[in-house]
């Protein structure tokens, strides 16, 4: 009995150990970030780097405001276009369609997750550029289509698959028995779903919708390939923007030679840490609120 209590402790403390290990990974990240990117603040104040909107490295100016903002609006404006598409579409996998067109399309999902991010800005580049500068032309925005607006729709069909995939996993689990007791009192298919299966499965919801924001934030290669990136906030969908992902893989190469340039790139892979930390760290709040609720 004494035996087996010690080779219970030890697992316990060694998986509290592997744990915490890993936990600490984005704390090593975030320090050694902050290292290499130490020169730029002993120069200039934080606050004037993040509200600065002006970007030119040769004069030593390096404003972050354009990155963040466009950072935050290619993300925001991807996931409005991709949430109500991949859950309506989750919902149809789960609940309307037969199981046998659910099995078939299982594989063409998890093929659309599987695809470089390189070959969607190729596409992108192909046919969304283009239809997104005949869309400006009919609305009166004179535009190349290298811009918001096509970083937004290639980021999104870039997280359908993630997204559809698990709330699909998640509306299965809902159990049969919720089905069942719901439409005996009389509710329709579509109320069954409203008032039961999305009220059962809402944090795997918002877990399915972090994943998506979580691959859309980080992603650089297709959208600084449709994006436009030019350093300025940008004021409609139409207007170009400029990423701090696609920032930071543009201008490595060109560091070296620009003084600061080094440290204003790593205090802006940063920033974009700190900036998806802050995101993930509000949805599992949102999701602890929403189990205490519940309880």
């Amino acid at each position: 009995m004494q035996w087996r209590r010690l080779k219970d402790a030890f697992a316990t403390n060694s998986f509290r150990i592997i744990l915490s290990l890993t936990n600490s990974i984005i704390f090593i990240i975030a320090i050694g970030l902050f290292i290499k990117g130490k020169p730029i603040l002993f120069q200039k104040s934080i606050s004037e780097l993040l509200v600065s909107s002006i970007w030119q490295p040769l004069k030593g100016h390096f404003g972050f405001l354009p990155f963040i903002i466009g950072t935050i609006a290619v993300t925001a404006f991807a996931m409005t276009l991709a949430v109500p598409i991949c859950l309506l579409s989750a919902i149809y996998l789960a609940e309307y369609a037969p199981r046998r067109l659910r099995e078939l399309l299982r594989p063409v999902i998890d093929v659309l997750a599987g695809i470089p991010s390189v070959i969607y800005g190729l596409w992108g580049v192909i046919v969304i550029v283009p239809l997104v500068r005949w869309l400006g032309q009919v609305t009166g925005h004179i535009t190349s289509g290298y811009n918001l607006l096509s970083g937004a729709i290639v980021l999104a069909i870039m997280v359908f698959p993630f997204i559809i995939s698990v709330a699909t996993e998640v509306f299965l689990t809902v159990p049969i028995e919720a089905h069942e007791a719901s439409l005996s009192l009389g509710a329709t298919r579509w109320e069954t779903v409203k008032h039961v299966v999305l009220k059962a499965a809402r944090r795997g919801v918002m877990a399915a919708i972090v994943l998506g924001f979580a691959r859309a934030i980080g992603e650089t290669m297709a959208v600084l390939m449709v994006v436009g990136n030019v350093a300025k906030v940008p004021k409609s969908l139409f207007d170009p923007a400029y990423p701090l992902p696609a920032l930071i893989a543009n201008n490595y190469g060109e560091m070296m030679s620009i003084p600061l340039y080094d440290a204003a790139l790593m205090l802006a892979a940063l920033i974009l840490l700190v900036i998806v930390t802050i995101f993930n760290l509000g949805a599992h709040f949102t999701l602890l609120r929403m189990e205490r609720k519940s309880q």
